[in-house]
């Protein structure tokens, strides 16, 4: 037993440092291209360019921030597909475009096979949210005032969490009036302005309802809510799917090994750390980071892939 815990013990610090001399070894051959699959200004577009900075202030590496946006990050992803897998080009998108997106798109001329995914660098803090001034506490308040005449208006900014929404409300029992907006600011504002009753929130809700001026009535994940603790889940309302997703970094299909671990533990590193102005953010606006790579990063895209057709499928009947 004491030979085989020492040469395992050997083993594991052989492999650490062979990882520490692949981070040091590799460096770009050159420029690198950061797509970003959001529109400027926005919370993900910030996070990005905010560790492209600080990459670049203590790595040197050179890094060109370039929004390449639409239809759910398949515009940033067929822009990717084809360029070099040296390093030199990677893309922030979330696991929806690697997954809901490009199987719902039906032959969009790529999978997620033609990608290399490098981490995840935050989660999605998903919520169904009402403004207080509602009087709606729970769902249930929601369903009460849907089957008493009342047309709820449900802010969607996605195809799957429309699905979602529509499958909440299928499970309830009631029928909603789903309305495709823009981002998750498009729901707010169409909260606020009453245009809407209820909408996704992805994390940018935590702020009003910290204040209590919105309350989230269901979390949209496989998990509870850190603010809204008491907000039932997606299967304890009766629907078997979820809205579990991360913002991810992506580069073209066959990426050298040292390449893929270098990227991904200097992004990871960046994100990590509260100290560094885009960690800071990232615990400010998603609530801290997330971060999965390698191959627990690969098998969760394929199996975001393999559920997709169930949820479509649900959301059809």
């Amino acid at each position: 037993m004491k030979n085989i815990l020492t040469a395992g013990i050997l083993a594991a610090g052989l492999a650490m440092i062979m990882t520490a001399s692949a981070l040091a070894e590799w460096q770009p051959s050159g420029p690198i291209k950061l797509m970003i699959a959001f529109k400027a200004g926005g919370g993900a577009d910030t996070q990005a360019r905010m560790i492209a900075e600080h990459i670049e202030k203590t790595k040197g590496w050179k890094i060109i921030p370039e929004n390449v946006t639409g239809k759910g990050g398949l515009n940033l992803l067929k822009a990717l597909k084809d360029q070099p897998n040296d390093g030199t080009v990677i893309g922030m998108v979330v696991t929806e475009s690697l997954a809901y997106n490009m199987v719902a798109a039906k032959n969009p001329g790529m999978s997620a096979s033609d990608f290399t995914p490098l981490t995840t660098t935050a989660g999605f803090q998903m919520g169904v949210v009402a403004k207080t001034d509602k009087g709606w506490k729970t769902f249930a308040d929601v369903v009460a005032a849907a089957k008493g005449g009342q047309e709820i208006r449900f802010g969607a900014m996605s195809p799957k969490l429309a699905d979602l929404a529509y499958l909440l409300g299928k499970a309830q029992g009631i029928d909603m009036n789903i309305v495709m907006v823009r981002g998750g600011k498009g729901v707010m504002n169409g909260l606020n302005a009453g245009d809407l009753d209820i909408g996704w929130g992805a994390g940018i809700q935590n702020k009003a309802v910290k204040a209590g001026d919105m309350v989230n009535l269901v979390s949209g994940l496989s998990t509870k809510l850190v603010v809204s603790p008491d907000a039932p889940t997606m299967k304890e309302m009766g629907v078997d799917f979820v809205a579990d997703g991360y913002f991810v970094v992506v580069a073209p299909a066959g990426l050298p090994a040292d390449a893929r671990s270098a990227l991904a533990e200097t992004i990871a590193a960046v994100a990590m750390d509260p100290a560094t102005k885009a960690g800071g953010f990232i615990k400010k606006a998603f609530g801290g980071p997330a971060i999965i790579k390698g191959a627990e990063l690969d098998t969760l895209v394929e199996n975001d892939v393999s559920s997709t057709g169930d949820l479509l499928k649900a959301a059809s009947e």
